[in-house]
């Protein structure tokens, strides 16, 4: 082994992972290989060296990087072969370890900090999820960055009634549910599922079960930052400026919170305008009041909004937690008022719209042919994907100006995470071998427009018709926390509501159990009896709502919309598919010209035709029956001559199809020349008397005539 470099192994959950430190990256402030199976990821964190004037934001950014050498593949496209923009897949992972990993950094006066995560090596079973997160814990470990770890990752399945820990690939295809969590035994600071409908009960049994995986990452982490740990550096800020912030800070505070309570806190304010109106008031008084005092301009300018903020949040948080009394005067486990309503659009497949509180969304569904479904070239997979749910988040949905350049991390993962809720509850393909793209527009958000998206998308489902099993509804829960421990669990999470020592647990589910979770925290982490407590909050309020969303539309709507296409789905002999396609794709495309209509043929001989037009789509049956069909023996056609043999006749009876008519079918007298009575181009009646096992079909003409 090449000096300077440790390797750490351990058993863990069934299989030994491997982490060595130094062997690549050495430029890299840290660098971590980690090893599990034959996934293998690399992890580098990299420290700015100077600290940015003026931010109100943790300076940290995760990124996620597949490489499609690690699958040993080459990229689908003909054209592109380099990876380009990040996949969907992989923003997902990023996201699922930045969501880990910031909420312990306690001090956002920091340089920047960059965590890459390489995927060197898949081995198609073991997911590079959970060794990149425990590759980002180790790097940022050994790091000189203060950062409050060590914390340990573990994914939960659940196979045939029994706890699986990091299942691979083919035991999450059949688990009941699929948990990734981070954080200790004591607190967890992410939790990411995704579930076909797993109780409460069982999820939270999950949670625990997976806990006892966690500490044996961290006393490994431990072990490793005692080996090669370097000395935590603490970034110099100038003490003046410092010192400058803490009196300002003690100032406004001793200034704003009597004028909170006076102005925000006197009557409810219901709606999130009526806050900000205040707030803004509030906020213009202050600046013209301490502006005024020119040994506080400077500070007041760099620094006087983010104080501001954070005083707000922190009023709100105590007005919670000693008096159970939210801005809105809603009691801690109500949800806000609920409005909603379909058939919304005229000419689209179906639409709705949803409403919590000031969050709105229009969710739009387009239903299309099997073939228009999503092909995904990713590192880990190829395969086709015929449920979509894309999510759009304009800036006026928050009343703001700003670019408008496609999907952007945030979008990415609301959609996705919308997407799970609903993958439960989705007809299967052979009863609805539709594509379904759903699309929701957030209108206005103001507290988890992801969770009011599930909502909007299972009422869109109904009112398409497509025949869902139930409805699915989604709740985010709160959480006001104080550093003393103190603490109160919040329904319908909103605006002020999600601030210091807060958190955004997102429930998804149907009236019989959970579809999907997504968990982050502003705080060290969640205990048991805070996640217990948000999965049973959760479970009344979705109660609720599905209850509401019922009321709307109960079941699916009989007929499709007369917009949307229709599929006739036939099963056709396999070895009639060449027929069916004809030379370099003849005969279907001339189909498909006559008809407009749009054709799938699947290698076992399943063909679905789709179109929305109906005379249009029962001519294009009738075309490819003709072609494909088979004849049956007692059936009668009008036949074609298409050779003469000395022994019978060949006769076209269907496209494709002949059958022979030997010369003692031909007549009832004794015929001695099959040219005495048929000649090549004749067209005349014949009856299927016999097909043999190789398909071989026998016709006679007398019996038709003995008739």
């Amino acid at each position: 082994m090449e000096q300077n470099i440790k390797k750490y192994q351990i058993d863990w959950a069934n299989k030994k992972l491997t982490i060595e430190i130094g062997k690549y990256a050495k430029q890299a402030d840290t660098s971590v290989t980690v090893q599990y199976g034959d996934t293998v990821i690399l992890a580098t964190v990299v420290c700015g060296k100077h600290i940015r004037d003026n931010i109100a934001f943790l300076p940290l950014s995760v990124e996620y990087e597949e490489r499609f050498y690690a699958a040993g593949k080459i990229k689908g496209s003909r054209f592109i072969k380099r990876e380009g923009r990040a996949s969907d897949e992989a923003t997902l992972s990023a996201r699922l370890v930045d969501r880990a990993i910031r909420p312990l950094f306690a001090n956002k006066i920091m340089p920047d900090v960059q965590v890459v995560l390489t995927i060197l090596s898949v081995d198609g079973e073991n997911d590079p999820d959970i060794p990149s997160l425990i590759g980002a814990f180790v790097a940022l470990s050994i790091s000189d960055i203060v950062w409050g770890g060590p914390i340990g990752a573990i994914k939960v399945g659940h196979v045939d009634g029994s706890f699986v820990f990091n299942p691979t690939r083919s035991e999450r295809e059949k688990s009941l549910l699929e948990i990734t969590m981070a954080g200790t035994s004591s607190r967890i600071t992410e939790i990411e599922a995704g579930a076909r409908e797993a109780t409460e009960e069982l999820v939270f049994e999950s949670i625990k079960q997976g806990k006892k995986y966690l500490d044996e990452i961290v006393t490994l982490i431990n072990t490793i930052v005692k080996d090669v740990g370097k000395q935590k550096k603490l970034y110099a800020v100038d003490e003046t400026v410092l010192a400058a912030q803490k009196d300002l800070d003690a100032q406004i505070r001793t200034w704003l919170t009597p004028k909170l309570q006076e102005k925000l806190f006197n009557t409810p304010k219901e709606n999130k305008i009526s806050r900000q109106l205040i707030l803004t008031e509030i906020k213009n008084e202050m600046l013209q009041f301490f502006g005024a005092q020119e040994a506080l301009k400077t500070t007041l300018a760099k620094y006087g909004s983010s104080i501001f903020e954070t005083i707000v949040e922190n009023e709100v948080t105590q007005s919670i937690i000693q008096h159970s009394k939210r801005l809105d005067n809603r009691k801690l486990d109500e949800v806000r008022p609920l409005s909603m309503e379909v058939g919304v659009l005229p000419r689209t497949h179906g639409a709705a719209t949803f409403s919590c509180g000031d969050s709105q969304i229009l969710s739009v569904i387009t239903l299309g042919a099997p073939h228009e479904e999503q092909i995904l070239d990713t590192m880990e997979e190829s395969r086709a994907k015929r449920f979509i749910h894309h999510y759009n988040f304009p800036p006026y949905s928050v009343g703001e100006i700003g670019a408008l350049r496609g999907p952007g991390r945030r979008e990415i993962g609301h959609g996705a995470l919308a997407e799970k809720g609903l993958l439960a509850i989705l007809p299967d393909q052979v009863v609805f071998p539709y594509t379904i793209r759903l699309v929701s527009e957030v209108l206005g958000s103001n507290g988890s427009s992801s969770m009011a998206s599930v909502c909007c998308s299972s009422l869109t489902l109904m009112d398409a018709g497509v025949p869902i099993k139930k409805h699915v509804a989604g709740i985010a829960m709160g959480l006001a926390s104080d550093k003393d421990g103190n603490y109160k669990i919040i329904t319908d999470l909103q605006d002020l509501e999600d601030g210091p020592g807060g958190m955004d647990f997102k429930i998804a589910g149907t009236k019989d159990g959970i579809t999907a979770i997504q968990m982050d925290t502003k705080t060290t982490g969640l205990t048991d009896e805070i996640i217990e407590k948000a999965l049973i909050g959760g479970k009344i309020a979705r109660m609720e709502i599905l209850d509401a969303m019922s009321k709307t539309i109960a079941t699916p709507r009989a007929e499709l919309s007369e917009y949307a296409p229709r599929i006739i789905s036939l099963n056709i002999n396999p070895e009639k598919i060449r027929f069916l396609i004809g030379p370099g794709g003849k005969v279907i495309n001339d189909i498909i010209n006559k008809t407009g209509v749009k054709i799938d043929v699947d290698n076992d001989g399943v063909v679905n035709i789709c179109s929305a037009n109906g005379p249009m789509l029962q001519k294009a049956l009738e075309m490819v029956t003709a072609i494909t069909r088979e004849a049956a023996v007692g059936e009668i056609f009008n036949g074609r001559v298409v050779k003469i043999v000395d022994f019978g006749a060949f006769i076209e009876i269907l496209p494709n199809q002949e059958g022979l008519v030997h010369i003692s079918e031909m007549a009832n007298n004794r015929v001695n020349k099959v040219s005495d009575i048929l000649n090549v181009g004749d067209t005349v009646p014949v009856k299927v008397i016999n097909i043999d096992d190789t398909g071989r079909i026998s016709l006679s003409i007398k019996q038709i005539a003995q008739k």
